[in-house]
């Protein structure tokens, strides 16, 4: 019975594996122990009772660490205290005091390794492990060099110890070992049985959600068709906007089933894009003609801009980047309560035939916390829960919108701002079908936004025959009543067996089949019509029309040799053009075209408003002229300058001359100061407005009050914002920017362009002189006396920016034009190294007739393309004072 008890203890599934497993090596460890101290108690050698004493200490602490550990769950603690008392105490206690190596104790390390081996993991059993051979190795260093240090036991009592440690440890080991893989084969055995449960589970619930699907499918098919026919009809406008909501609502309703039915293929791995040709245009009128009602409701502005160049035709699976499309943006309208929506559509060429297909959707709403971005792509989780339980949705969106881009190769990028808005950015590769474009034209309304669509017959047949089989009765009056302006002549059927009668003496020259029809499904059908002798439609193209949907399907059906697939709800469209397709031309007539576009939501991109792939931003400490910031459009965020009077951004509410009239009062303080994480997060999230992506050019990190950190903390806030540190400040700072700009028109990524700043950034050359070092004493940055000493001597000093940090030069004593013409020679020693293309000579209080002089005299020693004079902003004269330029260039 105790036996029995035991057993069930050690294989009780309820229990963790390594607590059974620390349990069953305890307890094991425990009897051997016992059986030791037995033996030493039938020897009685001398000395015995310090042994007695020894080891049941060792007995008593490995049972109190193995309950302790057991009762507070704490195993892995238990663990290394038993392996530390056997290991470390037990072993070499036992080693000295029990004859060294002609004892038991050598085999006693044995079971110890394997011990470690089988309750350690990680770098606990490495350090364990070695560990106990560093104790192992000083045990027998004492036993062969030092034996003096050894108990000696005559060479009967260590003959007997040895050998029963030998029988005792290998009879031990081999219960142990042998426990522990009953152990692990009955834990796979319940693992793999666990496995079996969770794949009927699943296949359960595929199977429910497949049924489900296509028992919601039908309903739909009936309510989008039968309303389809209402807006065919002369009808009042109020009737018009009622039936456009219930078309709007009926797609989306299937948009949320397709989700439902996707994520429980996503989980038994049989996800599958179907690749063919589709029209950009279209998809993109069917978007809004789902979701412009619903951004209506809520008083939304709601606009969709494509850029002329996108493809006019793609290849990828077009219900799938609809619906991923259709997710993004339904989020961005829920969590959205005033404002705008937009959906902004772009291409980047990769090769001849390859695009990377941009689409930005942008909000007003609520945004997401920094801190959410990361579980935004877990199913089934809401971020901030406590303001968005009010909100309506399933949490599976995102999820499978994520799922959906890795099938496809592609990629999204989340940038927000919370309580400002979410920009979401969504990158596919696609191959196109032609050069032909988009363009820039108008499309008359196809969609009928909130007003009565026109049909448009395809065509007209009126010699045409045709069968539709369907177990519904409304299934067969929403296709006959779709299909009924073409004047084809219509039969229906209910069932298989009827479909059989038909074909038997009728010649139909398309028959529209449902799969799930009971006694006789629509594949056992076709393949009797087609055997069927004497029948009259052997010849027939047979097209499923069914509301199992999914790639398996249409799959099973391209196998079974159907001619044509189409899926519930169908449209008229889809179901004219199936129709048209199979009928044989000599008994059509064409009515018109179709590829209409929605006009009134889609505005096409011309030059100036699209979205820059790349932006590029910079601080005002940047000192670049204006020339450079139109030509490049680049976007300048202010530092600041705080006085006793208040706080004012560089430029627009201080300027250099401002600065330096304030501070011939000797008794002011005036402090630089970089812009803070909440003014970084505002400008970043304004930029994203129009660009996929921010490079962020900042002044150097190690410059005091620099900026940088706080742009860096700020861009966390965004996946597309990269903030470089550009290791300079001023014009130098600038030249980074202004190859920036280069690098981004080139068509270079973010990344891209960052790996090449840095290596350009070593090549800048970024210094000053200065008339004296009283700015830079007042700012606490020198040392007072320091800059009286350099100024009663005449010294112009030169500041130059070395890894980073701006530090005291060489020093020019003399006169002020003396001082510069040393400056000037040392900085273009080296001319043939010099990029000459452009020179900054950014300044400070300088004069017209300065100015010119210092022209005059670098042209004498080099020629450049641009020369351009600048003055330092405010936050850069504060540290400078009149008097002071700089020569900020790169080399070749």
């Amino acid at each position: 019975m105790k036996k029995k008890k035991i057993h069930d203890k050690l294989y009780d599934n309820d229990k963790d594996i390594r607590l059974r497993l620390f349990v069953l090596n305890a307890f094991i460890t425990e009897i051997i122990l016992g059986v030791d101290l037995i033996e030493i108690i039938l020897t009685g050698y001398d000395d015995f009772l310090r042994d007695i004493i020894l080891l049941g200490a060792v007995m008593l602490f490995v049972l109190i660490a193995s309950i302790v550990s057991v009762k507070n769950n704490h195993i892995k603690a238990g663990s290394a205290i038993i392996c530390f008392i056997i290991g470390f105490i037990f072993f070499p206690m036992s080693f000295i005091f029990g004859g060294g190596i002609n004892s038991g104790a050598p085999i006693w390390f044995i079971y110890i390794i394997l011990l470690i081996s089988l309750l350690l993991s990680g770098k606990t059993r490495i350090v364990f492990f070695v560990l106990e051979l560093l104790t192992a190795t000083f045990c027998y260093y004492l036993g062969i060099f030092h034996p003096e240090f050894i108990h000696k036991n005559s060479e009967l009592q260590g003959g007997i110890f040895a050998f029963v440690s030998l029988v005792i440890i290998s009879i031990a080991t081999s219960i142990l070992v042998s426990l522990e893989i009953n152990l692990f084969v009955k834990e796979k055995k319940r693992t793999e049985e666990q496995k079996k449960e969770i794949e009927m589970l699943n296949a359960a619930q595929n199977q429910f959600f497949s049924s489900m699907s296509h028992e919601i499918r039908t309903p739909i098919n009936t309510i989008i068709g039968l309303n389809e026919m209402i807006l065919r009809e002369n009808i009042n406008d109020e009737v018009v906007e009622d039936a456009v909501n219930i078309r709007s609502a009926g797609k989306l309703l299937l948009n949320l089933i397709n989700d439902i039915l996707d994520m429980s293929k996503f989980k038994s791995g049989k996800m599958h894009l179907l690749i063919a040709p589709y029209h950009t245009g279209n998809m993109l009128s069917d978007l809004v003609g789902m979701l412009w009602i619903r951004a209506k409701e809520k008083n939304l502005k709601f606009q969709i801009n494509v850029s002329p160049d996108v493809p006019a035709e793609l290849v990828g699976d077009e219900v799938r980047i609809k619906q991923i499309l259709i997710n993004i943006l339904n989020n961005a309208i829920k969590y959205t309560k005033e404002g705008s929506i937009s959906l902004t559509v772009q291409c980047e060429r990769i090769d001849n035939e390859t695009f990377n297909i941009i689409y930005t959707v942008s909000d007003t709403g609520i945004g997401i916390k920094k801190e959410d971005i990361p579980f935004l792509f877990s199913a089934f989780k809401r971020v901030d829960e406590d303001v968005n339980n009010h909100i309506e949705g399933t949490g599976l969106g995102l999820s499978i919108v994520k799922q959906f881009l890795d099938l496809m190769g592609g990629k999204i990028a989340v940038n927000s701002v919370y309580t400002k808005g979410s920009t979401f950015i969504v990158e596919i590769p696609q191959r196109a079908v032609s050069d032909k474009q988009i363009g820039e034209y108008d499309f008359e309304k196809s969609h009928g936004i909130g007003k009565k669509s026109e049909y448009r017959q395809k065509f007209e047949a009126p010699e045409a025959r045709i069968l539709i089989v369907d177990d519904n009765e409304a299934n067969l009056m929403v296709a006959a009543k779709l299909l009924r302006d073409t004047k084809v002549v219509i039969d229906t059927v209910k069932s298989g067996e009827a479909a059989l009668k038909k074909t038997q003496n009728i010649e139909y020259n398309v028959i529209f089949m449902d799969h799930l029809m009971p006694e006789m499904d629509g594949i056992e059908c076709k393949k009797r019509i087609r055997n069927q002798t004497g029948g009259s439609s052997r010849d027939s193209k047979i097209v499923i029309l069914t509301a199992n949907a999914g790639e398996e399907n249409r799959e099973l059906y391209a196998k079974e040799n159907f001619d044509g697939y189409l899926v519930k709800p169908v449209s008229a469209d889809d179901l004219e053009s199936e129709l048209l397709r199979h009928l044989p031309k000599d008994i059509v007539k064409v009515m018109g075209g179709d590829g209409e576009i929605l006009k009134e939501t889609i505005s096409w991109m011309r030059g100036n408003q699209k979205r820059k792939m790349v932006a590029i931003s910079t601080e005002s400490v940047a000192d670049l002229p204006r020339e450079y910031i139109e030509k490049y459009d680049i976007a300048i965020l202010p530092h600041k300058v705080r006085t006793r009077e208040g706080t004012f951004k560089d430029g627009s509410e201080i300027d250099t001359s401002g600065v330096i009239k304030y501070m011939e009062d000797t008794t002011t303080t005036i402090m630089p100061m970089g812009p803070d994480s909440k003014e970084h997060e505002a400008f970043f999230a304004k930029q994203l407005e129009y660009a996929n992506n921010v490079v962020h050019i900042s002044i150097s990190s190690k410059i005091e009050n620099s900026g940088c950190p706080t742009a860096i903390e700020a861009a966390k806030a965004f996946e597309n914002v990269f903030v470089f540190d550009s290791g300079h400040l001023s014009s130098g700072q600038g030249l980074l920017v202004i190859e920036a700009c280069r690098l981004a028109e080139s068509g270079l990524g973010p990344r891209h362009i960052i790996e090449r700043l840095e290596e350009i950034k070593n090549k800048i050359h970024t210094s000053f002189i200065v008339d004296n070092l009283d700015y830079l004493a007042r700012s606490k940055q020198v040392n007072g006396r320091t800059a009286n000493l350099v100024k009663s001597l005449m010294g112009r000093p030169v500041l130059v920016l070395k890894k980073g940090r701006m530090k005291l030069g060489k020093i020019y004593f003399g006169s002020s034009v003396s001082a510069w013409r040393y400056y000037i020679n040392s900085c273009l020693s080296v001319s043939s190294r010099i990029d000459n293309r452009v020179l900054f000579i950014t300044y400070v209080g300088l004069n017209k007739k300065e100015m010119d002089w210092i022209r005059d005299y670098i042209s004498k020693k080099m020629d450049f393309d641009e020369i351009y004079f600048e003055q330092a902003c405010a936050s850069i004269a504060v540290n400078c004072g009149p008097g002071t330029f700089g020569l900020l260039f790169r080399d070749k």
